[in-house]
């Protein structure tokens, strides 16, 4: 087997049969709920390095390039990076029929079998005992946090719900978030939680072990973390309270501590940052209208009164100041065991750029996400339950106040400027992936358009 060489896969331009590894890639990836580029054609597939991580099993690193994407002249299409592991053998058994991405019969792999590794319970557990003993391994480094002992033999099983990565939890003890989609950088999910388990935040499942790529262009590849066997995620929560007509006031409540706990912990941990001040931030925000709007004709009519939710930041003082943040903060990102809330995935929106994601920003625009998941819970059920959101709404917003010591209410020009931009994204987002719900976000850009709403 190839070992830590870069490997051709194919020539631009030229369409291979399906049974080189190109075809059977460019077949299989985009059907993979983590693909990014379903609505692009795959022009190209180069795989930037390929590792014998142990026998068996090949770790690569893929750039598919799309047709159809404008690019500078003498330039190669826009593509993106993906860390593939991939199984290789003579003959794959039954039990793997769904992990089976198909048989190649050219090239340094004619002849044998490949199929996505993640889901071989064996390539699992080898993966974890690569974890477990820190080193290198060709081009990728494999890092631990030396006061955290993981036990041998833990049993691994793929978890099904993400879109964005892969993960495996090994004994309900611990998780792995292998990374799909790769940018050069340290990743989020390992710098924050690494962070605030540095200033004691116990909000956050603290790193145990990871892997890279090795420098100068270091990307994180994969995290290891203590699982939650017990927990319940936010959103399952919200459902569960709205089936049973309950109220989730006090569990808001306690969340909006929980998010300025984190939000004062980052503040701490990393220098405060300038951002890129309201002007700025109002300028991308109306451009992101602008482009919503013309892809969604739903959304016009409410341009206007949307750009003065935008148009309220110029001239303002920043207050709060721009800090790190979760980045993509919603019901879903957070876990309720016991009586206490833990705050997880700091990856941010994987869509854009590491530096951005990376980038200091305001505390306010978390809050809104939250905001705009209680409205998406309140949505679910029929009759709708507007008050139901307004309520813990405003039981989050009291919570956060009485730790971080600032009401967001009161920032109000600022909370309804991010809530504004996060419902066009949603907007966008359910009319390009789910039509059926797009009404819940166009209820709250018809509440948002009205001055004051």
């Amino acid at each position: 087997m190839p070992k830590t060489a870069p490997l051709r896969l194919s020539s631009p331009g030229v369409d291979r049969p399906p049974a080189t590894l190109a075809g059977l890639l460019r077949e299989w990836l985009p059907g993979q709920r983590w693909f990014a580029g379903k609505d692009r054609p795959v022009a190209d597939l180069d795989v930037l390095s390929t590792t014998e991580l142990f026998p068996g099993c090949l770790h690569l690193l893929v750039r598919a390039s799309h047709t159809g994407v404008p690019a500078p002249v003498g330039t190669p299409p826009p593509g993106d990076c993906y860390q593939l592991l991939l199984g290789v053998r003579e003959y794959v058994s039954p039990r793997l029929a769904r992990a089976y991405i198909g048989r190649v019969q050219e090239g340094p792999l004619a002849g044998l079998a490949v199929y996505d590794a993640l889901q071989d319970p064996r390539s699992a557990e080898l993966l974890l005992e690569r974890l477990r003993h820190p080193g290198t391994t060709g081009p990728l480094h494999f890092e631990a946090d030396p006061s955290v002992s993981v036990p041998a033999g833990l049993t691994p099983r793929l978890l099904g719900a993400e879109q964005s990565n892969s993960s495996l939890v090994y004994g309900d003890r611990f998780i792995l978030k292998v990374f799909r989609r790769i940018q050069p950088g340290v990743n989020p999910d390992l710098e924050l939680p690494g962070a605030l388990a540095a200033q004691g935040c116990t909000r956050v499942p603290a790193p145990v072990a990871w892997f890279r790529t090795a420098e100068p262009r270091a990307a994180t590849l994969g995290v290891l973390q203590p699982f939650l066997p017990d927990a319940s995620d936010g959103w399952a929560l919200a459902l569960r309270a709205l089936a049973d007509g309950a109220e989730f006031t006090t569990q808001a409540h306690e969340l909006g501590q929980a998010t300025a706990d984190v939000h004062l912990a980052l503040a701490a941990a990393f220098p405060s940052g300038s951002g890129t001040g309201n002007e700025h931030t109002a300028t991308a925000m109306t451009e992101r209208l602008e482009a919503a709007a013309h892809a969604v004709p739903a959304l016009r009519p409410f341009v206007p009164g949307l750009r003065t939710a935008f148009g309220a930041l110029v001239g303002r003082e920043t207050w709060p100041p721009a800090q790190r943040i979760h980045g993509d903060l919603h019901l879903g990102q957070v876990l309720r065991a016991g009586r206490d809330w833990f705050v997880i995935d700091f990856e941010g929106e994987p869509s854009k750029p590491l530096a951005e994601r990376r980038s200091a920003q305001s505390p306010v625009r978390d809050i809104a996400g939250m905001l705009r998941s209680f409205d998406y819970a309140a949505r679910q059920r029929r009759p709708w339950r507007p008050e139901w959101a307004r309520r813990c709404r405003e039981a989050f917003c009291a919570g956060y106040a009485a730790r971080a010591g600032w009401d967001p209410r009161i920032q109000h020009a600022l909370l309804r400027a991010y809530e504004t931009d996060r419902a066009v994204y949603e907007v966008l987002y359910e009319a390009r992936h789910r039509p059926d719900w797009l009404p819940v976000p166009m209820a709250a850009i018809e509440r948002l358009a009205v001055r004051g709403g």
